[in-house]
């Protein structure tokens, strides 16, 4: 074996126990031993999910004048002074016809009167992620209450009309029927 071939079978051989030992390296630990198990309390404060049929609602009230001084406060700077849109989604307007066409016309507008088919999800999309600068700040009074507001500017409620863990799932939305529920319980053409 020449000079040149011992060298360079000596580095092709340090080169491979290199990355060999750098192999065995990479491989994550079983454990970071970073944090600690959330405790039964941490948890419930964060499973705040609100299910179609109501599940989930928090206690709490709130009315449509309620709702109209936070939604002044919190949410029109984004959403418009009368929920027409401004720097974020228009919230207010129906569709002539409460037409659903939206897979075949671009210019229906997707509002909470058009489009979404519960008012509880309104309530748990608004609870979670609203306002947008500070996500999970309204109490759940004030959730129902700006809920309560958005339903009236809809004209889906009265002026009168008082949101609870009783009256929220009880109003239809006329997006309602429009959805098709996925029923599919398996098998190949799921997988």
């Amino acid at each position: 074996m020449t000079c040149a071939t011992r060298i360079a079978f000596t580095l092709a051989l340090a080169t491979t126990a290199l990355v060999a030992g750098t192999l065995a390296q990479s491989q994550p630990p079983a454990r970071y031993g970073l944090g600690r198990p959330a405790t039964g309390d941490e948890i419930r404060a964060r499973d705040i999910d609100v299910m179609p049929d109501g599940r989930g609602l928090p206690p709490g009230r709130g009315t449509v004048a309620e709702g109209a001084a936070v939604y002044a406060a919190r949410c029109a700077s984004c959403h418009g002074k009368d929920g027409e849109g401004a720097s974020a989604e228009r919230l207010v307007g129906r569709n002539e016809g409460d037409s659903f066409a939206f897979a075949t016309n671009p210019k229906l507008v997707r509002t909470v009167g058009s489009y979404w088919p519960y008012a509880t999800t309104l309530f748990d999309y608004t609870q979670r992620a609203m306002p947008f600068q500070r996500p999970g700040t309204l109490v759940p009074n004030e959730t129902y209450a700006v809920v309560a507001y958005l339903l009236f500017q809809n004209g889906i409620v009265k002026e009168d009309a008082v949101m609870d863990q009783a009256t929220l799932p009880k109003v239809v939305m006329p997006a309602h029927g429009r959805f098709v529920v996925d029923d599919r319980k398996g098998g190949r053409a799921i997988k």
